[in-house]
Order: structure tokens, then sequence, then C-alpha cells
């Protein structure tokens, strides 16, 4: 059983690289079609039809652009459709919530002092509010609100920022900011997919049919690009921030996901407004800085702790790894070369929290990360990192024959 855990960690590693290349690929076209359609430039000599272009040179040649606002008299003989990136980037992103989200739940899913759920209820409450959220951020496009793009936005501000506090009080903070990505992230893709393709492919049946395609299309489909636009920023941020618990892991989390799409507005409006050559607010970068700052301050202010708080105890999940025989062992181990880091009040000078919040300060704590600390201690050396604290191949050894026995006897 425990060479399933090294081909789990190797599955992930594999979706999890696929959804950065599919990320890039779909990120990397948005925003360059966005640059490219601020910066047309209206120009008498455009065919019918045509709203502006571009020259632009690039890999030693040049590109001459040319935008139909609605649509070319005819449809051209090849037509390329940017999809795929969208598609894949979600369904790797999905893939990667099931394989450590789910697969993982009572580490990584679920936190028993801040909800005492179990896995399956956890997953189907993470499942319902990727699908509730795009519900009712498309009534709400499709609402007399939607017509007024920048109110629509500003009322979507207010149900992420809700969904940010919200998924707070359900998972652990990573999982929360992860969800709160995948929230986002859902809504950008399921554009791509319920509305911008097939307002397309209207479009283009229409121009096969011979027909003057209604311009009406477009603008929805422009509508929800926007949106795709500003969001794509605070995604990356939350799909990053599970590597850094000065994030996801302060009493202030919710308000640090609020502060971070605002964060998101204000770099892609220098960008946007610098595309369409309608200058280049530099008051933008200040107010991000300032926001930044905010965040970092956010990250420094102690959760409150409520009295009489009892001592965590082994939840049964990971009981086997506690009654281990080796576990004596292993707890001195631990203590010897990992506990100057991983502690509530890290010993090594420079840290004032733990790595990625990881501790082994009680029994609980070591238990629950015990498949980390094989991977990362028993079979890799990755940890410690460079060797600091001189671990030698004997307790690397005991790490490995305890979670493997453990398994063993699962």
């Amino acid at each position: 059983m425990y060479e399933f855990a090294i081909a789990w960690e190797w599955l992930t590693f594999a979706v999890r690289w696929l959804h950065v290349v599919t990320a890039i690929a779909w990120i990397g076209s948005s925003f360059y079609f966005i640059a490219l359609d601020l910066g047309l430039v209206k120009r008498p000599h455009l065919p019918p039809g045509a709203y502006g272009e571009e020259w632009q040179v690039h890999g030693g040649g040049f590109y001459h652009i040319q935008k139909y606002l609605v649509a070319p008299a005819s449809m051209p003989e090849h037509l390329t459709w940017f999809k795929w990136e969208s598609y894949a980037t979600w369904l790797s992103g999905f893939a990667m919530l099931c394989l450590v989200y789910y697969g993982g739940a009572d580490l990584f899913l679920i936190d028993r002092h801040v909800l005492d759920i179990s896995a399956p209820v956890a997953i189907l409450i993470s499942l319902a509010s990727l699908s509730i959220g795009w519900i009712c951020y498309d009534l709400l496009c499709k609402s007399p609100l939607g017509k007024n793009t920048w109110a629509l936005m500003g009322l979507l501000y207010v149900v992420l920022v809700a969904m940010a506090w919200g998924y707070t009080q359900l998972f652990t903070g990573r999982a929360a900011f992860l969800h709160l990505g995948a929230f986002t992230a859902t809504i950008m893709s399921a554009n791509v997919f319920f509305i911008i393709m097939p307002n397309q492919r209207i479009v283009v049946a229409d121009l096969i049919a011979g027909r003057t395609p209604d311009p009406k299309y477009g603008q929805i489909a422009k509508q929800r690009s926007l949106h795709n636009n500003y969001l794509t920023l605070p995604v990356i941020f939350f799909m990053l921030s599970n590597h850094y618990p000065l994030a996801f892991a302060t009493a202030y989390n919710w308000v640090i996901a609020a502060l971070v799409f605002l964060m998101g507005v204000t770099i892609r409006h220098w960008f946007n407004t610098t595309h369409a050559r309608k200058g280049r607010p530099t008051w933008t970068w200040l107010v991000t800085l300032i926001l930044f700052i905010l965040i970092m301050w956010l990250s420094t202010v102690p959760r409150a702790t409520a009295p009489g708080e009892a001592a965590e105890t082994v939840a049964p999940a990971f009981q086997r790894f506690a009654d281990n025989a080796h576990f004596p062992a292993v707890k001195e181990t631990i203590s010897t070369r990992c506990s100057m880091c991983h502690a509530a009040e890290p010993v090594y000078e420079g840290l004032a929290r733990p790595p990625k919040n990881v501790r082994f300060d009680t029994d609980a704590e070591i238990a629950a990360h015990a498949r980390e600390i094989y991977l990362q201690a028993g079979r890799a050396h990755a940890m410690p990192p460079g060797n600091l604290t001189d671990m030698t191949e004997k307790e690397r050894a005991l790490l490995t024959a305890w979670f493997e026995s453990a398994v063993k006897t699962r």
C-alpha cells in the first residue's frame, strides 16, 4: 500500500504540471486578445464591417490583424477557435481538486475546529458551491442588471467576498482559498463553454446560411470576456496561495481574499488602459502597493483563541500512525530534526511561522502529516532543507518503516 502513496504523489505532480501548462496557454491567449482588442485602430481604408486593425511585429515577422465587430461578409476558409485552453485548464484543475482535496479530505479539506463534518459531506458542499456559483452568476448577467457592466461587476465583487467568508467557515484555510480560486475559475470557464462559444457558433451559422448575424451575441460574449479578464489575476493568486500560509492560515484570510480581488482590478486597469492608448494610470500601482501592504499587516493579526480550548486529539483517520510501535522513536527524531522549524514558535532564526504552517507540536499533528513526512524526509531528502539538522540515513529509514508498517496494518 505504501507504493500507492508514491504513485499518488507522482500522479498529482503530473496533473499539476498539466494544469499549469494549460493555464499558461489560456491566460496567455486571453491577455493577448484583450490587449489586441483594446489596441485596435480605426482607419478609413478598412473593409466593410471591419472595426479596426493593428500591426504587430514578433519573431522576425510582421502581422496585420483586422477585427470585425460582428462578422465578415462571408465565412473565411479557415477559422481558428480558442476554446480548448479554457476547457483543459478547468478539467485539469478539477482533477487536482479531486486528487488532493477530495482524496485527502481529512487532511486538506476538513478542519474539525471550523466545521465538524464527514468527508462525503464536505465534498458535496464543495461540488454544490461550484455549481450554484455559476448558476447565480449567470442569472445575474441575464437579469436587467446585466445591461450595466460595471454595476454587475460591483455586485459580483460582493458575491465573491461573501464566498470568501463562507468558505473560511466551512473548510481549512488552504482549502478555502483553493475553492475561491476554483469558484472563480468555474465562472470563467463556464463563460467560455456556455456563453462565448455558443454565441460565436450562432454567428458562424448565420454566415454560412447567408444571414446577417445579430450584433447582440458579440456584445454578450465581450461582456463575459471582460469579466474573465478582471478575474484572472486573483485566480492565479489563490492557486498559488496554498504554498503560503500567511495568506490562507491567518485570522483575516477572507479579508485578504477580498483585497486580492481589488488588486486584480487595479493591475488589469493599468494594462487595459495602456493597451487602449488612453494613458498610463500609474496611480493604480500605488493603490496596489497599499493594498498589498495592508494584506501583509492583516497576516500578522493574531487569531482570537476560544477560552478553555481543548488540546488536539488524533483524528481516527490517523490514529494508526500514533499507535504504531515506531511512533515513540519517530517523535524523538522529529523533535530533534524537524521541530526547530515546524513548531508554533519556530526557534530557527528568521522564521516567524512554521513553513507551510506545518507543525509537529502534538501527536495529532505528527500523525496527520505522516504521508508528507514519509515522502519528504523518508523516501526523499527534501526535508530538512539541505539536511540542515543532520538527519541520518538510519533516521530516514525509521520514518519510512513507521509509515509503511502503519499503512500495512490499515
